[in-house]
This record gives C-alpha cells, sequence and structure tokens, in this order.
C-alpha cells in the first residue's frame, strides 16, 4: 500500500532524542493510498505521500529502532524543521533542553501540526489537534474522523489500518546508513583516544619534569584557605548568586551599572574565571548593567560532577536562564576562549536573545571542526584537548607541583598573560585548588566529541570578532573559516598585530575601543 519515495540520514546528537550515544536520525517518504482508497482507511485529506520518521538509537547500550506515520496527510515539503524553528526558545525539535532525560529513555517521535482544509464556506481552517493529526470532528467540518491511535512496541504512535511499513524492511533499508555511521563514529574516537594517550605521555613527562625541578612542593596541589584580596574588591561589583530555573543550580555572578543601560553578560574561559573580566567591568558598568558570570563547575558556581552535566545544550540553557533570571529580554554577549565557544551556539539557537555578540579568540564549533580536519597545525596546537578526555588523569598532571601547569600557561613569558601579578595568578588558582575544582571545568572538554560530525551553521548575529595574531591556540585562518558562514554586513573581524590569546587582560584598551566603536549605535 506504500512505495518508498526517498530516504535521507542526518546525524544528531544525543541531546536531539535524550538518546546515549548518539543516535541517528532518518526521514523516509511513503507513496499513501490513493484518494479511492483513503475513505476506506479513514485517512482524511486528498491523496499523496506520507512521512514516517525513523529514530535509531542504543539506549542503555542496546539498539533499539522505533517508527511510526507522523501524520495522515501530504507530505511536508522542505527539509525536517530546523533545530532553531522556535526562534529565541532554544528548543530542538522534540527535546526539551532543560532537562536531561534518564539513561535509557526511548526516544518518542512528535508529530507535524498539519492544517487540514475545512469545508466550510468561508473556507476558514477548521480545528486541529495539537499533535498535528486529523481534527476532532465539529460543526465545521466534514472529514472523517480516523481510528484511535495505539502505541506499539516501538515506543511510536502507530495508526492502526495505514498499512505500517513492516519494521524488517525498515532496518533493511537503513542497515547502510546505520553501519556507514558506526564506522565513523569508531574510527574517529579510535583517533581521539590515540591521540589522548600520546598527550598524556608528553604532559606527564612535562608534570614529572615540574616536581624533579621543584621537589618541595610536592606531587599534588596544595588547596588555598583564603581567597586573595582582590576577589573581593568592591569596585568590581556586587557579588551574587543566582538559581537557575531549569536546573536549580545556583551560579556565582559578580554585577555592576544595574539600570544604566542594556545587559551585557560575559562569559568566560579555561582556566579562568569571572575575574578575568575585571578590566571590562571597569570600563562599560557606567553605560552597561555588566555581569560576569561563572559558568557552571568554576568558582562559587555549584559544579555537579557528572560528566553528562556539561553538555552543550545544558550549557546553553544556563546561560538563557541567566539573562531571563536577571529581568531581561536580550543582551549583549562579551565571551573569551570557551565562553566564546558557547555563545556562539548560543546565538544559532536562542538568537532573539542575542542583540550584539563580541567574541575573542574563539570559533564555532562546526567551524573548528571543519578547519581541523584540513588542518594538521590546528590539531597540534591543540593537542590538551585530547588529553583532557581521559578520566582523573588530567586533574593529577595539572595539580602536580602545585599546579605547574597551569601556572605557567598563565605566566609564560610568550604564551601567557603579560604583567600578570601573583595575587592576580592566586585569583585563578584558589577555584582550581580546592577538591576536585579541576573536574568540572575539565568535563566541558570531555563533552567535545559527542556530536561529531557537525553540520555547517549560518551566522547571522551582529558580531564583533577579535584575534590575536599570535595566539598559541588557534591559527588565523579560522578567522577566514568565520566569514565564510557570515550572512554578509553581520561581521566585523580584526586581527591585533603582535597580541596573543589572553586579549581582555593583555589587551584591554584596545579591546575597549573596538567595542565602543562597535556598540555606538546601541547607546545612541
Amino acid at each position: 500500500m506504500f512505495r518508498i519515495l526517498r530516504a535521507g540520514c542526518k546525524t544528531e546528537g544525543a541531546a536531539r532524542c535524550g538518546l546515549s550515544p548518539d543516535p541517528a536520525h532518518f526521514l523516509f517518504q511513503a507513496q499513501g493510498p490513493s484518494a479511492s482508497t483513503r475513505p476506506v482507511l479513514g485517512l482524511p485529506g486528498p491523496a499523496g505521500p506520507l512521512e514516517v520518521r525513523v529514530f535509531i538509537g542504543r539506549p542503555g547500550g542496546v539498539p533499539r529502532l522505533n517508527t511510526g506515520l507522523l501524520a495522515a496527510g501530504p507530505a511536508r515539503q522542505g527539509p525536517p524543521p530546523s533545530n532553531h524553528s522556535r526562534a529565541g526558545a532554544g528548543r530542538r525539535w522534540g527535546h526539551r533542553t532543560n532537562r536531561r532525560p534518564a539513561r535509557g529513555r526511548r526516544c518518542r517521535t512528535r508529530r507535524w501540526n498539519q492544517a487540514w482544509p475545512s469545508s466550510s464556506p468561508e473556507g476558514t481552517e477548521g480545528p486541529q489537534t495539537k499533535g498535528g493529526g486529523p481534527p476532532s470532528p465539529g460543526p465545521a467540518s466534514s472529514l472523517p474522523q480516523a481510528p484511535p491511535a495505539h502505541t506499539p512496541r516501538g515506543g511510536a504512535q502507530v495508526v492502526p489500518g495505514r498499512g505500517d511499513m513492516p519494521e524488517l524492511v525498515v532496518t533493511a533499508l537503513l542497515a547502510p546508513s546505520r553501519l556507514t555511521l558506526k564506522l565513523l563514529r569508531a574510527f574517529m574516537w579510535s583517533l581521539v583516544f590515540s591521540a589522548a594517550l600520546l598527550a598524556a605521555a608528553v604532559y606527564g613527562c612535562i608534570a614529572l619534569t615540574h616536581v624533579l625541578c621543584r621537589p618541595r612542593r610536592g606531587c599534588c596541589g596544595r588547596p588555598r584557605r583564603t581567597p586573595p584580596a582582590c576577589l573581593s574588591n568592591p569596585t568590581l561589583g556586587e557579588h551574587c548568586f543566582l538559581t537557575l530555573k531549569s536546573s536549580g543550580l545556583r551560579l556565582h555572578y559578580v554585577s555592576a551599572g544595574r539600570g544604566n543601560g542594556p545587559l551585557m553578560l560575559f562569559l568566560h574561559g579555561f582556566p579562568e574565571n569571572w575575574f578575568s573580566w575585571r578590566y571590562q567591568l571597569w570600563e562599560f558598568q557606567s553605560r552597561f548593567h555588566v555581569v560576569a558570570l561563572d559558568l557552571r563547575g568554576y568558582g562559587p558556581s555549584d559544579a555537579p560532577r557528572d560528566v553528562d552535566c556539561y553538555t552543550i545544550d545544558l550549557l546553553m540553557t544556563d546561560i538563557q536562564d541567566v539573562i531571563l533570571g536577571l529581568g531581561y529580554s536580550k543582551c549583549i554577549l562579551v565571551a573569551h576562549d570557551w565562553g566564546g565557544l558557547l555563545a556562539w551556539n548560543f546565538s544559532i539557537y536562542y538568537p532573539s536573545l542575542v542583540e550584539r555578540m563580541v567574541i575573542v579568540s574563539a570559533a564555532p564549533m562546526s567551524v573548528y571542526q571543519d578547519y581541523s580536519v584540513r588542518h594538521v597545525g590546528q590539531f597540534l596546537r591543540s593537542n590538551y584537548i585530547f588529553l583532557f578526555q581521559l578520566p582523573w588523569l588530567p586533574e593529577k598532571l595539572l595539580s602536580m607541583s602545585d599546579f605547574q601547569i597551569l601556572k605557567s600557561t598563565l605566566t609564560h613569558r610568550k604564551r601567557g598573560i603579560p604583567h600578570l601579578t601573583p595575587s592576580e595568578l592566586e585569583a585563578f588558582l584558589y577555584h582550581f585548588s580546592q577538591p576536585s575544582g579541576l573536574t568540572g571545568p575539565l568535563n566541558y572538554y570531555r563533552n567535545l566529541f559527542r556530536n561529531f560530525p557537525l553540520e555547517p551553521q549560518e551566522l547571522a548575529t551582529p558580531t564583533l570578532l577579535l584575534w590575536g595574531e599570535k595566539d598559541p591556540y588557534f591559527e588565523q585562518g579560522l578567522v577566514g573559516a568565520i566569514s565564510s558562514r557570515f550572512v554578509p554586513g553581520r561581521l566585523e573581524a580584526h586581527i591585533l598585530p603582535g597580541v596573543g590569546h589572553w586579549i581582555p587582560q593583555s589587551n584591554p584598551e584596545e579591546m575597549h575601543e573596538y567595542m565602543w566603536a562597535f556598540l555606538r549605535d546601541l547607546l545612541d
């Protein structure tokens, strides 16, 4: 009764369907019954192709296949709904980003909304159900009512009497795509863990050298008992906590200039915290409400231990809850390093919450993925990412010889932050030195490869991009790769000559000059 017209495969992330590991998402179009047989089967609407949406995942490690008819009617024209079809809401299709489904939960399909034509003389649309199925009978509609639906063992909603495609046929059709996806992911993870072991050997030698050169410090990091005085500097702002609506976590932030203008939200990178924005807090609090956030896992903010609590979806939901929890409907997002990566994604899935963006030394995940595949040099610059994929060992190596690797990263003569005082260095190390202080920040990296491969995404939020010419971690070619993904006229990029990675702290005056010019029209 049904004939396959086309089949497509699209990789989806685990957060899309609540599956672990990542499922494959397939969309089929099947030729529906003819116009003469549709009334007999109880199918309203004209004849045309129907669509079958299939999710293949492995909840709990066991392969599952869920199939089902989504709607009884003409096939939806064009591609499936995009990840950000609800502008500003940030909810992906069929997934609630504010709560991670329990492990092993099956992915359920959601029907697409379709408006069926009414037989009323005015030609207006008749009533329809919330799920997008056949409309309920009413005085203005003469369409037959479809039989009640039942839920089969597969977990998808199937309407009886509609000639559902046999599961065995669907499985056979999808077998090549499933196998290809599994082989691709297996090859990717083999490369990642091979690089992780190699990086562990290199950084292990570096950490051991630090211990031998400074034997008095010992092998373990020394927990700091009292925070440095610069963390409580009253001129930087007021220290506050915000309980997030979605997760219930408490995040720490420093706020200044409330009521002076729009919200300017700062997102830091690693190994940093809110204190990395001290120069910007001083500079912009006269015309903006500036808020420097400690992301989850950093500083006094709550730090869940589970790796799954640090997925990109959950981190973006945190940013949404902060903006709305502070009483704003949009903000100017200023971000560096890891914060910049989150800001890129946030502007894609929550565009209505971002008025402008200022990104420093960070690339979107999809751009970084494509560029790194084509440029081996970028892989070498990001070797630490592979080390951080391993459990517990990175925490141990970074803390050896009283966190000497972190100290060298921040104070190196060429690659570090120039003129960083001992008190400012302790402002970054204080929270990392506490028990499990490094686990939360490193869990960010442990989720980086979860959604590989990523699809190219168009960027449209007005953005100021600042890049250091001598950045030791990111090549300049990433700037051109980012520009190629932007809607024309929406990106203003500047490469600062002779500058490294830590622009907000090493060159705050230049950064402020570019920011004031970029935001001038908002102030006017």
